[in-house]
Order: C-alpha cells, then structure tokens, then sequence
C-alpha cells in the first residue's frame, strides 16, 4: 500500500511501500500517477533498479525521449543519460554540472516534456540538490495586470541558458557538439500554459531556454522573461530536495522550475536521468519570428 507524506508545506510528496523493481499492477502506478500531479515532485526513496528496471517504469508516464547529447546514454539503454562528476583514467563517465540553472527540462522541443525522473547511484557528502520552484504558485500570486498581459504571449525557446552563454561558467547549459546544435530548431510555447492534466494555469519555462517572446521587441521581451523569472523562483516558491542512495525523484516539468546545485567536483555524484514527453506537440516556431527575433546565442 502506498503510504504518502510531504516534502514541503507548499509542495512535494514522498512515497513509501513500493519496490519500483516489481511490476506494478495498475491500481498502483494510478496511485503514484496521482500522487506525481497532486505533489508536482514526488520522491520515492531507497529504491535498488536495474536499467531496464528503471525504464519500464518510466515508460507507464509517457513515451521517453533520449537527450541530445547522446554521448553520456546509458550503454544498455538510450533512454537514461548519465549525469556524474566522476572521471576514470581522463575520461568523463557522464554528464557533470548538468542543468545548474533553473528551467524546464525540453521545453526547446516541439513536444515539451511531462515528467524527469532521477535515480540517485552515488551521494555527495554535500550538495548535490535539486532546487524546484512551484510555477502554479508563481501565476496565482502574479497581479491581475501581469496576468492579463502575458496570457496571450508566446515564448521563443531554443536549448541553452539565457542568461549565461554556453561554455561561459559551470551554470551555463551543457555544451553541444555542432551535429547536436543542427538538431534544436526554434520553437514556440505559451508563456501562460495551462497544464494538460490537471487544467491549472501555470508559468511556462520563463527561465532557461526562453529567450525572447513572439512579436515583442527582444530587449523588451528579456526584460519581461527576466522580470517573471525574478518572480517565479523566489524563496517562497522553492523546494530543496536531497537526495539519499536509492532514491528515484519524479517532478511535473508542466507546473515547475528546477535547477541542480553544483557539486565539489572531488565528491563523486551519479544519477540515471529519464524524461517522458508529453501525448502531443504544442506547436512550432512560425518563419514570422525573424523579423521580431534576431537574437540566438549558441
């Protein structure tokens, strides 16, 4: 039976009396289903998964999308990126410093995702968190002025940091290879989205791969993205979670930010990434962004 308690006043849920390693009859993933969209994160601690473990169960929330730095999937499967700092004889066994910034994961594909979930191998002695913002939270508190003149806006977003260029600082985005960088056309979201299962409002992706908004001049549309970020990820917005080994950490990107903290880079930290994709694409960028969207750092 799945016991339940929260992570949070505001938000988060921590699920207990289930091993992930066992086939779940579907009375049980409704329960965690549930429990995913009522807590927006939902941890579920202490946890032993082979890969192929690991990714029957991810697949019970939607299709997985492989990342595009295809270099650090898995070697049994190429659904789960490895994110690690540990390097062995000069060569990196997986992605470090991945996502040190707050965002939302694949909000620069056409089908943006609905759930990541993180399999902690190997724990830090400290740091190592995740930080998620609650952007259902973020709107409701937004003035009904703010709200009335975002709802119609549509965001431009392609892969990368806004506010840190790639290859900058640790807090940049995670470099691309050129033959990677071919494959992240332009692509439009709501900035306002309204979740697809839950029908609540929500602030969509207003930090990381935001980078300019649909017939607004750009200085004036980073003004704005900038503004909402400032908004949507203060304190009392924001989730820490910690992780322990074993623990398989699910979050809604529809309703949240998130954002990793960086490690010590002599402390040995490895987790197994998967990200499921939504039913259905949202839409694309339109050739009419050339003219109001000039800007795209890479």
């Amino acid at each position: 039976m799945l016991h339940l308690k929260p992570l949070s006043p505001g938000f988060g849920l921590e699920a207990s009396g289930i091993d992930l390693s066992e086939r779940l009859s579907d009375e049980a993933f409704v329960e965690i289903e549930d429990a995913f969209f009522d807590g927006q994160v939902l941890s579920i601690p202490h946890q032993r998964l082979t890969p192929a473990e690991f990714v029957a169960f991810a697949r019970r929330f939607g299709p997985p999308e492989p990342h595009v730095i295809d270099q650090f999937h898995h070697p049994d499967d190429r659904n789960i990126l490895i994110l690690s700092n540990v390097v062995i004889d000069g060569e990196p066994q997986g992605l470090a410093d991945a996502g040190t910034y707050f965002h939302t994961d694949y909000s620069y594909l056409d089908v943006p995702a609905r759930a990541t979930m993180l399999y902690s191998i190997e724990v830090p002695e400290s740091g190592g968190d995740t930080l998620f913002a609650n952007q259902y939270a973020a709107y409701d508190n937004l003035p009904a002025a703010m709200k009335r003149k975002i709802e119609p806006l549509v965001a431009v977003h392609h892969y990368g940091n806004r506010h840190v260029s790639e290859g900058e600082a640790r807090t940049a985005a995670s470099t691309l290879t050129d033959d990677q960088k071919a494959k992240m056309p332009l692509i439009t979201h709501p900035l306002v989205r309204r979740h697809p299962v839950t029908g609540r409002k929500a602030l969509y992706a207003v930090s990381g791969s935001s980078y300019g908004i649909v017939g607004m001049p750009h200085d004036e549309a980073v003004a704005l993205l900038d503004e909402l970020t400032a908004h949507a990820t203060q304190d009392k917005y924001v989730l820490r979670y910690s992780y322990g080994v074993g623990d398989v950490v699910i979050w809604d990107n529809a309703s949240l930010l998130h954002s990793a903290t960086l490690t010590d880079p002599e402390c040995a930290r490895t987790l197994w990434r998967i990200t499921v994709k939504e039913p259905v694409p949202l839409g694309h960028a339109e050739a009419v962004l050339a003219p109001t969207f000039v800007q795209r750092p890479m």
